[in-house]
């Protein structure tokens, strides 16, 4: 494995997530250092290569396999201001992911150690030359960094490998992950190339395909979510059911977490008034008027 250029001044380093190395005349900065017991030796090989030093570290979101190896890179890592705690904190990470506190090994990517964060900005700033576009719904700061002609775009959409293999798209935002897609397709009729954190990187129809795989597979949640609460279902029993209709193997862990995205779901159709909360040996919802 080696750097991929994407653009004049801004490299890709493979993975799940991949890495971005922004250069300057200065040194570089990374974009999602990712995890991984060797990851950090791989990412300052690949800089030594470059003939640079690794300045600063920029993350799109707070969660733990976007940001494990951070502090063994030795620069200040960089996040929007609302995935601040989320970065800093195990146990935030644990609730952003889960809700709660998690069961001990649940987690496909997790680290107790507690992260410092030396700098946040704001969507719209130009942190180390990096634009920060606003993509949340996948979490509450999720943030795209735009270099020239090409974007980073963290997890706001995800390769169709990755979909096919979860079932659901993890955001706890439908309506702000929806917009958030709407906006990388205006990136990438632009002429952008879009790279997803977990996915291959996507240009011209290639790219606008992609987005609309990810916007098709959450309005499909939705209608069968419709479909299968005309008798009351719980959470649990719903997202099963969505599972399998994607051809999903369930697991606990995958289990766990298609729960995330399958509360954002019933949350967007309850305050829209189409789903109603029943308490029936548990808490179940079912189509309002059915």
């Amino acid at each position: 494995m080696g750097l991929r250029k994407m653009d004049d001044d801004f490299y890709l380093y493979p993975g799940s997530p991949s890495t971005g190395f922004k250069l300057d005349d200065e040194g570089i900065v990374l974009v999602d250092p990712g995890h991984g017991s060797g990851r950090h030796k791989d990412l300052l090989r690949e800089a030594r290569k470059l003939g640079k030093p690794v300045l600063a570290q920029v993350a799109t979101h707070g969660h733990a396999d976007h940001i494990a190896v951070s502090s063994r890179i030795g620069a200040p890592l960089h996040t929007h201001r609302f995935e601040f705690s989320i970065a800093e904190s195990p146990l935030a990470r644990e609730v952003m992911t889960l809700g709660s506190k998690a069961p001990e090994g649940f987690l496909a990517y997790s680290f107790p150690q507690e992260l410092r964060v030396q700098g946040v900005f704001e969507w719209g700033e130009i942190p180390f030359g990096l634009e920060a576009v606003g993509l949340p719904g996948h979490s509450p700061g999720m943030t795209g960094f735009l270099s020239g002609n090409v974007i980073y775009a963290g997890d706001s959409f995800f390769g169709e490998r990755l979909l096919d293999a979860v079932g659901l798209p993890y955001l706890i935002d439908i309506g702000a992950f929806l917009r958030s897609l709407d906006s990388l397709e205006e990136l990438a009729s632009s002429g952008v190339l879009l790279i997803p954190s977990h996915g291959p990187v996507v240009s011209g129809e290639e790219a606008l395909n992609l987005v609309e795989i990810n916007r098709e597979r959450i309005l499909r949640a939705v209608g069968l979510t419709l479909e299968l609460l005309r008798r009351p279902l719980s959470t649990d029993e719903l997202t099963l059911k969505l599972m399998e209709a994607f051809g999903v193997e369930p697991s606990p862990k995958k289990l766990a977490l298609n729960l995330v995205p399958m509360r954002a779901i019933i949350a967007r159709l309850y305050n829209d008034g189409k789903i109603e909360a029943l308490a029936e040996k548990g808490l179940k919802w079912k189509v309002k008027g059915d």
